[in-house]
């Protein structure tokens, strides 16, 4: 397999915890693509790794951000990848990365949530935050079983998807649900972790110490997964 480069990340642990975010994104889309960002950071000599990638929850999605120090920088890297072939190119013993050769991205990865420019907008508890989740998990999965399963197709479960997810988290009105979930689907969202949301233009971004969700305004109901995981 061709690289571009290899990065070796400056916390132990980081390439399983990367490994992770890939795994759960490719339970949802077999074909994922994510896009890379490795940039200078603060502190001279090492770098910051940006990994990008849509889960389906809606018209417009929702975009899972995982961020890792690099111990070394040898220079900006931007491309999009294969999330499987990243999956196989990360080792964990080793905590490096071999970036595989790009591929054509997805429409999603060109419009990016901005660097800077981002103002605190809510500090959300996550004892309120989870149970709201949970909630709405559980009308969907109710939801959809009562749907006569001759009638239960992809797009009446999108429409009732889109319908929950789309809706105002009750702690932060702005942030619509569909954030929240996706924050816990990719394993960032637990009861007692701290959270924060913030604004940059039309872009929100829902935080927590393992990693973002970004959603662009508001997604236009009649699309989008009822994010079922692959099996």
């Amino acid at each position: 397999m061709t690289t571009t480069a290899h990065l070796l990340l400056a916390d132990a642990g980081e390439a399983a915890d990367l490994s992770g975010f890939l795994v759960r994104l490719l339970r949802f889309d077999r074909a994922a693509s994510v896009r890379l960002q490795a940039v200078a950071s603060v502190v001279e000599g090492e770098g910051v790794l940006a990994v990008f990638g849509r889960l389906p929850l809606g018209g417009s999605g929702a975009l899972a951000v995982r961020t890792a120090r690099l111990a070394e920088f040898g220079g900006p890297e931007d491309l999009t990848v294969s999330a499987g072939r990243l999956l196989d190119a990360v080792d964990d013993d080793a905590n490096t990365v071999a970036l595989p050769a790009p591929v054509t991205g997805p429409a999603w990865a060109g419009l990016l949530p901005p660097r800077t420019g981002w103002q605190l907008l809510a500090e959300p508890p996550a004892f309120e935050v989870f149970p709201e989740v949970m909630a709405a998990v559980r009308e969907f999965r109710e939801r959809s079983e009562a749907v006569p399963e001759h009638h239960r197709t992809r797009s009446v479960l999108d429409a009732l998807a889109d319908e929950i997810w789309s809706r105002p988290l009750a702690t932060v009105p702005e942030l619509p649900l569909r954030a929240a979930h996706a924050a816990y689907v990719m394993g960032f969202l637990k009861p007692a972790v701290p959270l924060t949301v913030h604004r940059a233009g039309a872009w929100l971004r829902l935080s927590a110490p393992t990693g973002s969700i970004a959603v662009r305004g508001v997604a236009a109901p009649g699309a989008g997964l009822g994010l079922s995981p692959l099996r």
